[in-house]
């Protein structure tokens, strides 16, 4: 059976998966962009940013709990709809902020809300695709954090320097709004959407360690989701790479203007070019394990093979100290992002290969919270370190220890995960 036969349906899906993440990223990444002229207006020292960014950290943790039950609760057409509703209103919010507290509070929400992305988002690609094509599928809608990072420094530079920093959080919150139309129109699960072939649902129901699973519909408790090994390398993984990406999405901006003498309007060139190298990784990070496995590849084999190579690629990162040249920089920076895509497309991908469906989104849920909760420390860190050599004036020294800190993460997450999962066992509840 070809693939024209078995339909593309799924592949709406993915779309509509992919513009959720696109508006996800670009809602969260403009206050990193503006981040310089915001220092300026709210009087922000690197502490008061990196407590910021922490408040958000801290709800998008909180929220990743929340919303990893909630939405396999709900289903993931509910879930995700609320959560869009709470992030966008949140976004737009942050134009009202007249103060460093009020624009925390409004990050703090923006957090809460954003948290039901990539729950949401696992448990529809699980929910839509049969195990060989799940991580090119999250590949492919995880690169839509890359998209929001290309379109967002010039989108986001043209509404400050047209109309202030108010209307850029107010024109990309409301983008939100629009997106959820689709989502309601198209998107249901394969069981209840009419649009979907005969021949389409049994490809993706094709996995048949999956199938038995399906007819229990009991709920597991997050104190039986833990108690697996299978849980903790999942944890670990995420605890230990998503803050080296959130490091890329705050700070990489300031990174190039301090560095190199740059502002909002000029570094917007080398921004983009960071995540458009990322996005192809995040593609190319999905392909390859699929690829693996379609060879005939043990799918533990094909996931963990793909992310080691990832997490070797992102080692050079570590000799940005030794150059001067921007665009020798800029190369460093954007193989480090695109091995973290790939990475991501796999690690996420390895959660739906280890649980049943209807756990999906919980297991999602608690490692984003452990990832966002490395998110909370390692801004802190970043923050005292980067006060603390400009003080001295030599802010770039602070930014060189950062980097063999990101350099070295991957290697660790990918050790840490092995033995703790050696083959990935399916989990049996």
């Amino acid at each position: 059976m070809t693939k024209q036969a078995i339909g593309k349906y799924r592949w709406v899906v993915v779309t509509l998966l992919f513009f959720a993440t696109t508006i996800n990223y670009l809602d969260r990444q403009v206050i990193g962009l503006l981040k310089d002229n915001l220092e300026i207006y709210f009087n922000w020292s690197e502490r008061d940013y990196s407590n910021i960014v922490m408040a958000f950290s801290t709800a998008y943790a909180i929220g990743l709990l929340g919303f990893g039950r909630l939405i396999d609760k709900l289903g993931s057409k509910i879930g995700y709809s609320i959560s869009l509703v709470i992030w966008s209103f949140a976004a737009m919010a942050h134009a009202l902020a007249k103060s460093t507290f009020g624009f925390g509070a409004a990050r703090t929400f923006l957090g809460l809300g954003e948290a039901g992305n990539f729950p949401a988002a696992i448990k529809a690609v699980a929910e839509w695709f049969p195990k060989k094509e799940r991580a090119l599928a999250t590949g492919i809608f995880n690169s839509g954090s890359n998209v929001a990072a290309i379109i967002g420094p010039p989108l986001i530079a043209w509404i400050f320097v047209a109309y202030g920093w108010q209307e850029a959080f107010i024109w990309t919150g409301a983008i939100g709004f629009i997106w959820l139309l689709f989502w309601l129109i198209f998107f249901d699960i394969p069981q209840k959407q009419k649009r979907v072939s005969q021949a389409e649902y049994d490809y993706i129901h094709s996995d048949l360690d999956e199938v038995a699973e399906e007819k229990i519909g009991k709920k597991i408790s997050w104190a039986k989701i833990v108690s697996f090994r299978q849980s903790w390398a999942f944890i670990v993984g995420k605890f230990l790479t998503d803050p080296v990406w959130w490091f890329y999405l705050f700070w990489i901006p300031s990174y190039f203007n301090t560095t190199y003498g740059l502002n909002i309007s000029k570094s917007a060139i080398h921004v983009s070019t960071v995540y458009i190298v990322a996005s192809f990784g995040s593609v190319l990070g999905g392909y390859l394990s699929g690829w693996f496995i379609k060879k005939g590849w043990p799918v533990f084999k094909a996931r963990k093979t793909a992310m080691l190579i990832f997490a070797f690629c992102v080692v050079p990162i570590v000799f940005i100290r030794f150059t001067d040249n921007i665009w020798v920089a800029v190369a460093l920076i954007s193989l480090a992002a695109a091995a973290h895509q790939a990475w991501s497309a796999n690690i996420f991908t390895t959660a739906s290969d280890m649980f049943p469906k209807r756990a999906v989104s919980s297991v999602v849920g608690i490692g984003g919270m452990a990832g966002s909760v490395g998110g909370i420390l390692f801004p802190l860190f970043i923050g005292i370190i980067l006060d603390h050599f400009k003080v001295l004036g030599n802010i770039n020294t602070g930014y060189n220890i950062i980097f063999v800190i990101c350099g070295s993460a991957y290697l660790i997450a990918w050790v840490c995960m092995h033995l703790l999962a050696p083959k990935m066992n399916r989990v049996e509840l």
